[in-house]
């Protein structure tokens, strides 16, 4: 009787989604009536997002960045009368960032944006001034290893330059249809050749890296545009003894022309960083212990690491404030839940859901008690799209917690797609979705994400909608205070892959893969 009433529900989600859609409180619930009113009256999801994103800032794993949030996070938590800890799950290469600075001196002067990549070296207290050169095009192996020796003294350019750093929706705004594919066709055809010239190489991206550096280049300069204005990306270098460093698309692409030309230029770099060493990692957990079920889990998620070309503040503050607030709420609503309600705050998910994963093969009485994951990580948008991770009987389950969320909130959804198919690695739902358990994404509207500040120098504060945010926070507390309280267990017997529609063959369920825990394993 209860799956017909479950099932019922979500096809009536599945119907046509509209704001008129029932009324605002589906039922009378006063629980719910309270995280309302918490969530969006008395919202602290501002606060906490500011103090993140421009006081904390950055939180590169192994950066005595992300220690400080880790510490901050407990402090928070403590002070709401929420238990919260650190945990140590591994170590990791310690580094802090210091002031980047690049310069073009000849054939003019100009600043130059960019910045050295995450664990790179920097030039050691002193400016480096030296020629560029673009990386050798040899037709194999080796005649490339003969060709190597001249990079020594120069800083080398490794990447593709843009044809041009306007994005494809002012092309085509205003460019005549056929200038549009034109400009289309030259770039694929350069980007397939510059492949190709890299290939020819026979080394992979570190292990060229690491041949020009050994050459005695100065160091090595990459562009990473993500295709909108002025952005680029920022991730981890791969040199060991000079600077690998990442220039704007406007500033690589000038400096590519002007030694391409023969037109003579010279950079001068000065970039500050610190090597500390082997540090220790951590996940921050904060839990409110259950009651009569207490060895059964409702899990919030969000990885709180982030790469640090700028604040981290959609990668994933958002997710990281969310789940704070939710927690907030529910220690005031649901001091004493039925199931035991714990946040994980996730370090390493840039480098493969190392924390999340080490934290469930740590806790398997975590996983194998697991009635919900919630997970949030892609940005500030509000959430709209949910499914049920591959779990047949998960369906009925979010569809009745969700037919008990006002429709200001369900009126929005987009998709609520089931059976759906487990997280495979993009975020930290997957680390339980390996195991057959129940982690559900919560998937949010894009807000320009990959474009303008997944990974990128523009991830600050100021791109929040902290509207979106607050809705996506409240929707939470709602979600894991109903999957606390149900008197029924969300079974994962039941599971089912999609087919692939280009072979036509069933996916298989993916398998769990082990953490990384140190950085020497990671970069092996």
């Amino acid at each position: 009787m209860r799956r017909t009433i479950r099932m019922g529900l979500l096809a009536l989600l599945l119907g046509p989604v509209t704001a008129a859609w029932g009324q605002s409180f589906p039922s009378a619930d006063p629980v719910i009536k309270r995280i309302w009113t918490m969530g969006m009256d008395s919202s602290q999801v501002g606060m906490l997002a500011q103090v993140l994103g421009d006081s904390i800032g950055p939180r590169l794993t192994g950066s005595p960045g992300i220690k400080a949030g880790n510490d901050w996070l407990v402090s928070t938590y403590t002070r709401w009368g929420i238990s919260a800890e650190n945990v140590q799950y591994g170590t990791w290469k310690g580094w802090r960032r210091g002031a980047s600075h690049f310069d073009l001196v000849s054939p003019r002067v100009r600043s130059l944006e960019g910045m050295i990549l995450a664990w790179s070296p920097g030039t050691r207290g002193k400016s480096v001034e030296a020629p560029v050169m673009i990386l050798p095009d040899a037709a194999d192996s080796a005649a490339f290893a003969a060709a190597i020796p001249s990079v020594k003294g120069a800083f080398v350019l490794i990447s593709a330059p843009e044809p041009t750093c306007r994005p494809d929706s002012s092309y085509k705004e205003s460019a005549l249809p056929e200038e549009f594919d034109r400009m289309v066709k030259e770039r694929t055809e350069f980007r397939a050749a510059w492949a190709a010239r890299v290939k020819r190489t026979g080394l992979s991206n570190k292990a060229l890296q690491l041949a020009l550096e050994g050459a005695g280049a100065k160091g090595i300069l990459t562009s990473n545009w993500s295709s909108g204005w002025g952005v680029f990306r920022v991730f981890d270098g791969k040199t060991q003894q000079v600077p690998s460093a990442v220039l704007s698309c406007e500033d690589y692409g000038l400096v590519f022309r002007l030694t391409e030309k023969k037109q003579g230029p010279v950079l001068r770099v000065t970039a500050e960083s610190q090597d500390l060493g082997e540090v220790p990692v951590f996940n921050t957990i904060a839990t409110i212990p259950g009651t009569d079920r207490a060895d059964e889990y409702v899990v919030l998620s969000a990885h709180f690491d982030s790469w640090d070309g700028s604040s981290g503040a959609t990668d994933n503050g958002t997710g990281t404030v969310t789940m704070m607030e939710a927690m907030r709420i529910l220690k005031t609503v649901l001091p004493q839940p039925s199931r035991t309600i714990l946040v994980g705050h996730w370090s390493g998910e840039e480098q493969g859901l190392n924390g999340s994963r080490a934290y469930m093969a740590d806790h398997p009485k975590v996983v194998a008690g697991l009635q919900a994951l919630f997970n949030q990580d892609n940005g500030t948008g509000r959430v709209a799209y949910i499914n049920a991770a591959g779990l047949m009987d998960a369906g009925g389950f979010l569809a009745n917690w969700l037919s008990n969320v006002p429709t200001e909130i369900t009126g929005n959804f987009k998709s609520f797609s089931v059976p759906g198919s487990p997280a495979g690695g993009g975020s930290d739902n997957a680390s339980v979705a390996c195991y057959g358990a129940p982690g559900f994404g919560l998937g949010s509207l894009p807000w320009d994400y990959f474009s303008y500040t997944w990974h990128t120098n523009r991830d600050t504060y100021d791109k929040l909608v902290l509207s979106e945010v607050r809705n996506n926070a409240t929707l939470t507390a709602m979600l894991a205070y109903l999957a606390a309280q149900d008197p029924d267990q969300l079974p994962r017997v039941r599971r089912v892959m999609p087919v692939n529609p280009r072979t036509g063959q069933q996916t298989t369920w993916p398998e769990c893969t082990p953490a990384a825990r140190s950085f020497a394993e990671y970069t092996r």
